[in-house]
């Protein structure tokens, strides 16, 4: 089995996050999967952004549900950057995608796009919301899904299990043994985020994970040689 490299936001530990700078020099520095975050505009864009607020990541105030897409168009989301859309993602970058949606209504507008342009060999779905995993899966059949844990037990496998999910995405600094074999017999994929460091990426080496979610490129390179 292949081991996934996965651009978190792109590579947010060089670029700007959630940009179409970041997601491009993802994929040039050859990262499997580039990962993004959605949102709904106030006019209901799907906004790149991994907030609820634009405040940390640009230099507006307020939050993405109150802004029209025009506003948050008008924000620098760093080095010149503006706040892009899920389609124009789509259209900078060939990559497969993890795309992170939030709640029901951002998987409602997500599956419509991926009907429009055929998405469901190219984007896989994660959130930490079963109801919205359950939901993109109603909309969009045969959809690759993830279900996301950053604080969780051995539950997340049977979570995961309900909502349909093929995956689990887990917080690498709660990961353990026995939640990773739970999820295997479950016949689950595992993905470990964030992988930032080689003592991170030996602990994945270790527990057999299927991947890693990374803010560097350099973890692509060293990866390999790894044990």
């Amino acid at each position: 089995m292949n081991f996934l490299t996965i651009g978190h936001r792109g590579i947010m530990g060089v670029e700007p996050e959630n940009t179409l700078r970041s997601f491009v020099a993802a994929e040039q520095a050859g990262l499997d999967v580039l990962e993004l975050d959605l949102h709904l505009s106030k006019d209901d864009a799907l906004v790149v952004m991994h907030d609820t607020h634009v405040d940390r990541t640009t230099d507006g105030s307020g939050p993405i549900a109150e802004l029209t897409l025009a506003e948050l168009r008008a924000l620098d989301a760093g080095r010149g950057e503006r706040v892009p859309v899920f389609e124009e993602v789509l259209d900078a970058v060939r990559s497969p995608l993890q795309a992170e949606i939030k709640d029901v209504a951002a998987a409602r507008a997500l599956a419509k796009v991926m009907h429009e342009r055929d998405l469901v060999s190219r984007v896989e779905v994660s959130s930490f919301h079963d109801e919205a995993i359950a939901e993109i899966a109603r909309l969009v059949p045969g959809v690759r899904t993830a279900l996301i844990g950053s604080r969780y037990g051995t539950d997340i496998v049977d979570r995961a299990v309900e909502a349909g999910a093929a995956t689990v995405c887990l917080n690498i600094r709660r990961l353990t043994l026995e939640i990773a074999e739970h999820a295997r017999k479950a016949d689950l994929k595992i993905i470990g985020w964030v992988v930032n460091t080689q003592d991170h990426l030996r602990l994945v080496r270790a527990l057999g994970l299927d991947g890693a979610t990374t803010d560097y490129p350099e973890i692509k390179r060293t990866g390999r040689f790894t044990a």
